[in-house]
């Protein structure tokens, strides 16, 4: 039995005929329609010329229709240029944007036009290729500076901190050995003064890279500085945090540790709060974080509309959502006058990762 297809509907003809136009190449378009004006033209040129040989007013009508034919010459030149074009100039609007900042934006693909199809492709693929480039050197740069930081608390630990406590010992036992109580009331000041620059050179150290957070993990970790900052500001702080099956990449405690440590620090200098809440959560798929403080607040999107050079810069913001954005998650800042700021994390999660800590919690429970 023989299948009759149904027939093509008018609109589906005209539909189908332009899409096999667009299909011909841009220079083959442009020819074919500038040829068929051309052709158009001198035909009715022509036709008009044999029909005016007699006419006395011959010269008047052939200025006429020189006029009005190069008049419509380019009339439609100008809209068959636009259609052929049209692809190209698209391209461009997405270029311009992209160029003014909307760097996550990419190039439609039409098709129907293979040359500007490819252009999008080679377009979007070097974005892909640039986005990589400067996620990998923002990598190496935060690694970087955790590496740095390593190096410098160990120096201030190890070293510095032990020169101090030297110190320390010989002004007490030379306390001890003068009889003169004016003596002995400076050497006192002295030790006091010394204690004071260990217990910073201390603080500072932990604030470069606490060893809790690569020998205990980024729970404790935040726990002890969340107590020492709440000493420090006088700030009230909660602390929450809810399924946490095991340790998380030293990657990700890194950035979830620094982002919280530059929210917390941004409330303390420009905040003016009295409270801030700190939660954290791990469900299946993700990590979220939320830090709520009822400080002055400010105006997110008037930040988020400034260079990032300016002013978010100078909070860290900045810094806090290229960290987020490294591991693929996003940071939001809820932020108005008056009515403090939410700053919101969702860090995801591998699936290699969830593997990774079922089997240590596998583990953890067998033992």
């Amino acid at each position: 039995m023989t299948n009759i297809g149904t027939p093509f509907t008018e609109s589906e003809q005209s539909t189908t005929f332009v899409q096999r136009l667009l299909k011909i190449p841009l220079f083959y378009r442009v020819l074919i329609a500038n040829s068929g004006i051309i052709f158009v033209g001198a035909t009715v040129g022509t036709w008009l010329a044999t029909q005016l040989s007699t006419n006395t007013y011959a010269p008047t009508f052939l200025v006429i229709f020189v006029t009005v034919g190069w008049l419509m010459s380019v009339a439609l030149n100008f809209v068959l240029l636009q259609f052929a074009f049209r692809p190209l100039m698209d391209l461009g609007k997405v270029m311009s944007r992209v160029q003014a900042g909307e760097r996550s934006l990419r190039a439609p693909l039409t098709g129907i036009d293979p040359q500007a199809d490819q252009l999008a492709r080679t377009f979007n693929t070097m974005l892909e290729g640039i986005d990589e480039a400067n996620r990998q050197r923002a990598t190496q740069i935060f690694n970087a500076q955790e590496q740095e930081r390593i190096r410098v608390a160990r120096e201030l630990h190890d070293e510095t901190s032990q020169v101090l406590t030297s110190l320390l010992i010989s002004l007490a036992v030379l306390e001890e050995s003068i009889p003169s109580p004016e003596a002995r009331e400076r050497i006192a000041e002295t030790r006091r003064l010394a204690h004071q620059t260990l217990r910073a050179i201390r603080n500072l150290s932990i604030d470069l890279r606490p060893s809790a957070l690569d020998d205990l993990g980024l729970l404790p970790a935040l726990r002890w500085y969340i107590k020492e900052y709440q000493q420090k500001f006088s700030i009230e702080a909660d602390f929450q945090t809810s399924g946490f099956k095991g340790r998380l990449p030293a990657e990700m405690e890194t950035a979830l540790y620094r982002i919280i440590q530059e929210a917390l620090t941004n409330v303390a200098r420009h905040g003016q709060a009295h409270k801030v809440s700190i939660t954290m959560r791990e469900d299946l798929d993700a990590i979220y974080v939320r830090i709520a403080d009822d400080g002055r607040g400010f105006d997110a999107e008037q930040l988020r509309k400034m260079p990032s050079t300016g002013q978010e810069r100078g909070w860290g913001l900045v810094g806090m959502r290229e960290r987020a954005s490294l591991l693929d998650g996003t940071l939001d800042i809820d932020s108005r006058l008056g009515k403090g700021t939410v700053i919101e994390v969702r860090i995801p999660l591998t699936q290699q990762q969830i593997a990774s800590q079922h089997q240590n919690q596998h583990v953890s429970s067998t033992l």
